[in-house]
């Protein structure tokens, strides 16, 4: 009975000792610079997503449709497609180009698809709720419809062998008159990775 109890007192001692190490042993986090080049992998990464943004965003704002625009014309963004293999969450880039294209003041973004559900929520709440003052409240069928609709598509093509990882994205974007389906503005940004073990 009593290395019954000794051995139960001897495990439990020897469990608090690995859960305190455990805890000890925590990993050390601490802040890097968000531009600086990520090199952890060749697969899609945060310098990527910048390089992508600032070069369209650059692009776009330098195009004769925006640059010699009178007065600043109305965007919206659709759905950018991931032809890649990886997971990429391509909002996260088309967020980042409208947030650089709206900071520069010479265009207005509308909302796209994806937000078009939460204005219509919110202006049925004001003008249906009757929480509102009248002459408060946002008038239902004032919405600014887009001139412009940015699309696009990120591809990738990978090539490896037993040490050596190679993948080339391909990330082309495009301004369309919604009008008159005519492309205004077209360009790609290519970015080439390699990793070696």
């Amino acid at each position: 009975m009593k290395t019954s109890t000794l051995q139960k007192a001897f495990f439990g001692i020897l469990c608090a000792a690995f859960l305190l190490l455990q805890a000890c042993s925590s990993p050390t986090v601490r802040y890097g610079d968000s531009k600086a080049v990520e090199t952890v992998t060749a697969d899609f990464g945060s310098s990527d997503l910048q390089q992508i943004a600032e070069s369209m965003a650059r692009s776009m704002l330098q195009s004769a449709v925006i640059s010699e625009s009178r007065d600043r014309p109305t965007v919206t963004v659709a759905e950018v497609k991931n032809k890649t293999t990886e997971y990429i969450d391509t909002r996260v880039i088309t967020d980042k180009i409208r947030t650089q294209m709206t900071k520069s003041g010479r265009v207005r973004f509308a909302v796209n698809i994806n937000e078009m559900q939460s204005q219509v929520d919110e202006l049925k709440r004001q003008n249906q709720s009757g929480l509102y003052a009248t002459q408060t409240r946002s008038k239902m069928g004032s919405m600014q419809a887009a001139k412009y609709r940015v699309e696009g598509a990120i591809s990738s093509i990978v090539k490896q062998t037993k040490d050596v990882k190679d993948v080339f994205y391909i990330f082309d974007l495009r301004l369309i008159d919604t009008e008159t389906g005519l492309v205004e503005w077209a360009d790609e940004k290519e970015i080439r990775k390699t990793a070696t073990r």
